[in-house]
């Protein structure tokens, strides 16, 4: 059980965010990459997208049958395990010979690259309460910029040496990290409470005792849809005329989502603040209005890039806002309550990356902000529901 914290300095926030940020964009590296990848296994750039999709189920499945053992293992062992594992996947990755290969390189990719999430729970202990809303601000901050500049990284990698030696630097940098983290992690070896059958199933205990659980579990995965279905699609957008750009340049728009995510980092803050519910209703409007200029964005940058900035800024400020909620709920069990949040989290984002190929091949770029204006207005719903639900239990009862 997890015992009161003196607090995490910021020199080990900071490791623990830029850690997360490195660790997780090895499962985002392919996507401004997908039509490039395609040429040279000779496919079309929206057959790829599915990559995307199998590389988001492994990543799921790594955080429902490992994430979990953070609460009964020692987490530094743990983690230092999975980026060992993780660097050779991005070998296996950059030695594909063929697609077969390379999807399924991917699919283990994802799966060990759930030691991201090993990572914040773990920081989320290590804080004093009084702070725990900035510690998982700053520690999302750097897991959510390692998604966005994974992009610009690996187009421009991509421009400069082609896609392989993305993987190959990847590859360096993880075994980098797995050393550092080595040294720099505390211990917190403790006798398992529980066989691993019965942790599995302490998930849907968990889901079933917290209504608040569940309900941003289904946040997220509605949120992250949108974000995995705009991303994915934007690389059919940005390689094919108006735009015809570049790996580079597709990699680029990365850094406008990075500017958003730093916009939203103040939302831990928030939380701290009892503003939580008011960030989440104000992410979920935002999340459906960014559609709208993205639509706009087909023909016109100036709204891409806006709407961009917009999607981007809502769904990591949700994203943070979610996570203070949830880390508050139960402290003994918090691994097994990011599985639960989090294989939600990236259901939504594969289901969403592969909503995306349909939606493109289907309608072009109008398909793909139609459907991501149907996710968005789900997500609007189900916030509008659970406010109508919450101030009718708080209604003063008159008989």
């Amino acid at each position: 059980m997890d015992t009161p914290s003196p607090g995490l300095s910021r020199g080990m926030a900071l490791l623990f965010a830029v850690s997360c940020g490195a660790v997780i964009g090895n499962i985002y590296y392919s996507q401004p990459l997908l039509a490039v990848i395609a040429h040279g296994f000779g496919q079309s750039a929206a057959s790829l997208g599915f990559v995307v999709t199998l590389t988001q189920l492994g990543y799921a499945c790594g955080l429902l049958l490992l994430v979990p053992l953070g609460d009964v293992l020692d987490r530094r062992r743990l983690i230092v395990i999975l980026l060992g594992c993780s660097a050779l996947a991005l070998l296996a990755v950059a030695l594909s010979p063929g697609l077969v290969w390379f999807a399924a390189a991917c699919v283990a990719l994802g799966l060990c690259t759930c030691a991201a999430q090993l990572l914040v729970p773990f920081a989320a202990s290590l804080a004093a309460e009084r702070e725990r809303g900035r510690v998982v601000g700053t520690v999302m901050s750097g897991l959510l910029l390692g998604i966005l500049l994974a992009r610009t990284f690996s187009g421009l990698v991509a421009q400069l040496g082609g896609w392989r030696l993305v993987y190959w630097l990847a590859a360096a940098v993880v075994v980098l990290f797995t050393a550092i983290l080595a040294s720099a992690l505390p211990g917190d070896s403790r006798k398992p409470p529980l066989r691993y059958r019965a942790l599995l199933a302490s998930l849907l205990t968990l889901a079933r005792a917290h209504p608040a659980l569940r309900l941003r579990a289904l946040y997220g995965a509605l949120a992250f849809a949108c974000f995995s279905l705009f991303w994915t699609g934007l690389t059919f957008l940005l390689s094919q005329p108006p735009y015809a750009y570049s790996e580079a340049q597709i990699g680029a728009f990365g850094l406008v989502g990075a500017a958003g995510t730093l916009a939203a980092s103040g939302a831990g803050r928030l939380a701290d603040r009892g503003h939580g519910r008011l960030v989440t209703r104000a992410c979920c409007l935002g999340i459906l209005l960014s559609f709208g200029l993205l639509w706009l964005g087909g023909q016109w940058l100036a709204a891409l890039l806006a709407g961009v900035l917009l999607l981007d800024v809502c769904v990591q400020a949700l994203h943070i806002s979610n996570q203070s909620v949830i880390y508050a709920l139960a402290p003994e069990a918090r691994s097994r309550i990011t599985t639960v949040y989090l294989v939600g989290y990236f259901l939504g984002g594969a289901l969403g990356s592969g909503a995306a190929s349909l939606a493109y091949a289907g309608a072009g770029w109008l398909g793909v902000c139609l459907a991501g204006a149907v996710f968005a207005g789900a997500l609007l719903a189900l916030c509008l529901a659970a406010r109508l639900r919450e101030e009718s239990q708080t209604a003063p009862c008159w008989n």
